[in-house]
Protein backbone atom coordinates (compact mmCIF):
# COMPACT_ATOMS: atom_id res chain seq x y z
CA UNK A 1 0.00 0.00 0.00
CA UNK A 2 2.97 2.25 -0.73
CA UNK A 3 1.03 5.05 -2.39
CA UNK A 4 -1.61 5.55 0.25
CA UNK A 5 0.84 8.06 1.61
CA UNK A 6 -0.61 10.29 -1.12
CA UNK A 7 -3.57 10.88 1.12
CA UNK A 8 -1.26 12.71 3.51
CA UNK A 9 -0.87 15.38 0.83
CA UNK A 10 -4.13 16.61 2.33
CA UNK A 11 -2.14 17.69 5.37
CA UNK A 12 -0.15 20.14 3.30
CA UNK A 13 -3.23 21.26 1.38
CA UNK A 14 -4.95 22.11 4.63
CA UNK A 15 -2.35 24.80 5.24
CA UNK A 16 -3.35 26.66 2.10
CA UNK A 17 -6.57 27.84 3.68
CA UNK A 18 -5.14 28.56 7.11
CA UNK A 19 -3.10 31.69 6.58
CA UNK A 20 -4.20 34.89 8.24
CA UNK A 21 -3.15 38.40 7.33
CA UNK A 22 -4.72 40.01 10.40
CA UNK A 23 -2.47 42.53 12.14
CA UNK A 24 -4.92 43.43 14.90
CA UNK A 25 -3.84 42.59 18.40
CA UNK A 26 -7.28 41.15 19.04
CA UNK A 27 -7.52 38.37 16.49
CA UNK A 28 -10.65 36.28 16.24
CA UNK A 29 -10.88 32.75 17.57
CA UNK A 30 -10.90 31.44 14.03
CA UNK A 31 -7.81 33.42 13.06
CA UNK A 32 -6.00 32.13 16.13
CA UNK A 33 -7.11 28.58 15.36
CA UNK A 34 -5.89 28.84 11.78
CA UNK A 35 -2.53 30.11 12.97
CA UNK A 36 -2.20 27.21 15.39
CA UNK A 37 -3.08 24.74 12.62
CA UNK A 38 -0.19 26.18 10.62
CA UNK A 39 2.14 25.85 13.59
CA UNK A 40 0.88 22.38 14.42
CA UNK A 41 1.40 21.08 10.90
CA UNK A 42 4.87 22.61 10.84
CA UNK A 43 5.72 20.72 14.02
CA UNK A 44 4.22 17.53 12.59
CA UNK A 45 6.30 17.79 9.44
CA UNK A 46 9.41 18.09 11.62
CA UNK A 47 8.41 15.01 13.62
CA UNK A 48 7.61 16.91 16.83
CA UNK A 49 4.38 15.11 17.71
CA UNK A 50 4.01 16.62 21.16
CA UNK A 51 4.46 20.17 19.89
CA UNK A 52 2.00 19.45 17.10
CA UNK A 53 -0.54 17.98 19.51
CA UNK A 54 -0.39 21.03 21.76
CA UNK A 55 -0.97 23.47 18.88
CA UNK A 56 -3.67 21.44 17.14
CA UNK A 57 -5.66 20.70 20.28
CA UNK A 58 -5.52 24.41 21.08
CA UNK A 59 -6.80 25.17 17.57
CA UNK A 60 -9.80 22.89 18.10
CA UNK A 61 -10.51 24.58 21.43
CA UNK A 62 -10.28 28.03 19.86
CA UNK A 63 -12.65 27.14 17.01
CA UNK A 64 -14.39 23.76 17.25
CA UNK A 65 -16.12 24.44 13.92
CA UNK A 66 -12.90 24.76 11.90
CA UNK A 67 -12.67 21.67 9.63
CA UNK A 68 -8.93 22.06 9.01
CA UNK A 69 -8.20 21.89 12.74
CA UNK A 70 -10.05 18.59 13.12
CA UNK A 71 -8.49 17.15 9.96
CA UNK A 72 -4.98 18.09 11.03
CA UNK A 73 -5.55 16.71 14.53
CA UNK A 74 -6.88 13.50 13.00
CA UNK A 75 -3.72 13.15 10.91
CA UNK A 76 -1.60 13.70 14.02
CA UNK A 77 -3.50 11.11 16.07
CA UNK A 78 -3.16 8.55 13.30
CA UNK A 79 0.58 9.21 13.16
CA UNK A 80 0.68 8.71 16.93
CA UNK A 81 -1.26 5.43 16.70
CA UNK A 82 -4.39 6.76 18.40
CA UNK A 83 -6.70 5.49 15.68
CA UNK A 84 -10.05 5.89 17.42
CA UNK A 85 -9.40 9.55 18.13
CA UNK A 86 -8.00 10.02 14.62
CA UNK A 87 -11.20 8.66 13.11
CA UNK A 88 -13.36 10.87 15.32
CA UNK A 89 -11.62 14.06 14.20
CA UNK A 90 -11.42 13.13 10.53
CA UNK A 91 -15.14 12.28 10.51
CA UNK A 92 -15.85 15.58 12.22
CA UNK A 93 -13.90 17.43 9.53
CA UNK A 94 -15.99 15.86 6.76
CA UNK A 95 -19.23 16.68 8.59
CA UNK A 96 -18.18 20.29 9.01
CA UNK A 97 -17.10 20.55 5.36
CA UNK A 98 -19.02 17.88 3.42
CA UNK A 99 -18.22 19.54 0.09
CA UNK A 100 -14.48 19.97 0.71
CA UNK A 101 -12.60 17.42 -1.43
CA UNK A 102 -9.43 17.72 0.66
CA UNK A 103 -11.30 16.61 3.77
CA UNK A 104 -13.01 13.78 1.88
CA UNK A 105 -9.72 12.62 0.39
CA UNK A 106 -7.99 12.66 3.78
CA UNK A 107 -10.76 10.66 5.46
CA UNK A 108 -10.86 8.21 2.55
CA UNK A 109 -7.16 7.55 3.03
CA UNK A 110 -7.65 6.91 6.74
CA UNK A 111 -10.46 4.43 6.07
CA UNK A 112 -8.39 2.54 3.52
CA UNK A 113 -5.43 2.31 5.85
CA UNK A 114 -7.74 0.85 8.49
CA UNK A 115 -9.00 -1.81 6.07
CA UNK A 116 -12.39 -0.18 5.37
CA UNK A 117 -11.55 -0.04 1.69
CA UNK A 118 -14.97 0.08 0.06
CA UNK A 119 -16.00 2.94 2.30
CA UNK A 120 -12.68 4.69 1.72
CA UNK A 121 -13.19 4.44 -2.04
CA UNK A 122 -16.61 6.04 -1.65
CA UNK A 123 -15.01 9.10 -0.07
CA UNK A 124 -12.32 9.25 -2.76
CA UNK A 125 -15.02 9.18 -5.42
CA UNK A 126 -16.91 12.00 -3.72
CA UNK A 127 -13.73 14.05 -3.65
CA UNK A 128 -12.92 13.38 -7.30
CA UNK A 129 -16.44 14.27 -8.43
CA UNK A 130 -16.23 17.76 -6.93
CA UNK A 131 -16.11 20.18 -9.85
CA UNK A 132 -13.94 22.62 -7.87
CA UNK A 133 -11.27 20.08 -6.91
CA UNK A 134 -8.01 21.09 -8.56
CA UNK A 135 -6.38 17.64 -8.39
CA UNK A 136 -9.10 14.99 -8.79
CA UNK A 137 -6.45 12.64 -10.17
CA UNK A 138 -4.96 12.40 -6.66
CA UNK A 139 -8.21 11.05 -5.22
CA UNK A 140 -8.67 8.69 -8.16
CA UNK A 141 -5.14 7.35 -7.75
CA UNK A 142 -5.76 6.84 -4.04
CA UNK A 143 -8.96 4.99 -4.89
CA UNK A 144 -7.00 2.73 -7.23
CA UNK A 145 -4.46 1.91 -4.55
CA UNK A 146 -7.28 1.22 -2.13
CA UNK A 147 -8.92 -1.11 -4.66
CA UNK A 148 -5.66 -3.02 -5.07
CA UNK A 149 -5.82 -3.77 -1.37
CA UNK A 150 -9.26 -5.40 -1.62
CA UNK A 151 -7.92 -6.88 -4.01
CA UNK A 152 -9.92 -5.84 -7.09
CA UNK A 153 -7.54 -5.54 -10.03
CA UNK A 154 -10.16 -4.45 -12.56
CA UNK A 155 -11.50 -1.71 -10.31
CA UNK A 156 -8.00 -0.50 -9.47
CA UNK A 157 -7.02 -0.29 -13.13
CA UNK A 158 -10.19 1.63 -13.92
CA UNK A 159 -9.38 4.23 -11.27
CA UNK A 160 -5.78 4.62 -12.45
CA UNK A 161 -6.90 5.08 -16.05
CA UNK A 162 -9.49 7.63 -14.95
CA UNK A 163 -6.71 9.47 -13.10
CA UNK A 164 -4.70 9.57 -16.33
CA UNK A 165 -7.75 10.85 -18.19
CA UNK A 166 -7.67 13.84 -15.84
CA UNK A 167 -3.90 14.26 -16.00
CA UNK A 168 -1.86 12.28 -18.55
CA UNK A 169 1.32 13.15 -16.68
CA UNK A 170 0.19 11.69 -13.37
CA UNK A 171 3.36 9.83 -12.43
CA UNK A 172 1.80 7.95 -9.52
CA UNK A 173 -0.95 6.47 -11.69
CA UNK A 174 1.56 5.53 -14.39
CA UNK A 175 3.76 3.75 -11.87
CA UNK A 176 0.80 1.95 -10.39
CA UNK A 177 -0.35 0.80 -13.82
CA UNK A 178 3.16 -0.44 -14.64
CA UNK A 179 3.22 -2.43 -11.40
CA UNK A 180 -0.31 -3.72 -11.91
CA UNK A 181 0.47 -4.76 -15.49
CA UNK A 182 3.51 -6.71 -14.28
CA UNK A 183 1.37 -8.36 -11.62
CA UNK A 184 -1.08 -9.52 -14.30
CA UNK A 185 1.75 -10.62 -16.64
CA UNK A 186 1.14 -7.98 -19.32
CA UNK A 187 4.83 -7.26 -19.76
CA UNK A 188 4.74 -5.07 -22.86
CA UNK A 189 2.09 -2.90 -21.24
CA UNK A 190 4.09 -2.76 -18.00
CA UNK A 191 7.15 -1.61 -19.93
CA UNK A 192 5.12 1.03 -21.82
CA UNK A 193 3.67 2.50 -18.64
CA UNK A 194 7.09 2.63 -17.01
CA UNK A 195 8.50 4.38 -20.06
CA UNK A 196 5.72 6.95 -19.82
CA UNK A 197 6.56 7.37 -16.13
CA UNK A 198 10.23 7.97 -17.01
CA UNK A 199 9.18 10.74 -19.39
CA UNK A 200 7.42 12.75 -16.66
CA UNK A 201 9.23 11.93 -13.38
CA UNK A 202 12.62 11.15 -11.93
CA UNK A 203 13.26 7.59 -10.88
CA UNK A 204 12.90 6.47 -7.29
CA UNK A 205 14.29 3.32 -5.75
CA UNK A 206 10.88 1.73 -6.17
CA UNK A 207 10.56 2.62 -9.86
CA UNK A 208 14.07 1.35 -10.66
CA UNK A 209 13.35 -1.90 -8.84
CA UNK A 210 10.10 -2.17 -10.77
CA UNK A 211 11.98 -1.69 -14.05
CA UNK A 212 14.37 -4.43 -12.99
CA UNK A 213 11.50 -6.80 -12.29
CA UNK A 214 9.75 -6.00 -15.57
CA UNK A 215 12.87 -6.57 -17.67
CA UNK A 216 13.79 -9.72 -15.76
CA UNK A 217 10.32 -11.12 -16.40
CA UNK A 218 10.60 -10.13 -20.08
CA UNK A 219 13.95 -11.91 -20.36
CA UNK A 220 15.99 -8.81 -21.21
CA UNK A 221 19.06 -9.38 -19.05
CA UNK A 222 20.94 -6.30 -20.28
CA UNK A 223 18.08 -3.90 -19.49
CA UNK A 224 17.58 -5.58 -16.11
CA UNK A 225 21.28 -5.17 -15.33
CA UNK A 226 21.11 -1.49 -16.26
CA UNK A 227 18.24 -0.92 -13.80
CA UNK A 228 20.12 -2.83 -11.09
CA UNK A 229 23.26 -0.75 -11.66
CA UNK A 230 21.31 2.50 -11.43
CA UNK A 231 19.60 1.31 -8.25
CA UNK A 232 22.94 0.54 -6.60
CA UNK A 233 24.46 3.81 -7.79
CA UNK A 234 21.60 6.24 -7.12
CA UNK A 235 19.91 4.69 -4.06
CA UNK A 236 22.60 2.59 -2.35
CA UNK A 237 20.96 2.83 1.09
CA UNK A 238 17.44 1.93 -0.06
CA UNK A 239 15.69 -1.28 0.90
CA UNK A 240 15.41 -2.13 -2.80
CA UNK A 241 19.17 -1.84 -3.29
CA UNK A 242 19.88 -3.91 -0.18
CA UNK A 243 17.61 -6.66 -1.53
CA UNK A 244 19.58 -6.99 -4.74
CA UNK A 245 21.48 -10.28 -5.10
Amino acid sequence: MRYLRIAFIAAAILLAGCATTSTDSQVSGRDAARYNVQLGMSYLQRGDLEGAREKLERAVQQDPSLPAAHAALGILYERAGKLERAGEHLRRATRLAPEDPNMLNSYGGFLCRQGERREGIRYFEMAASNAYYRTPEAALTNAGVCARGIPDVALAEDFFRRALDRNRGNSEALLQLADLSLQTERLLQARAFLQRYESVADHSAFSLALGLRIESAAGDGRAAADYAARLRREFPESREARNLP
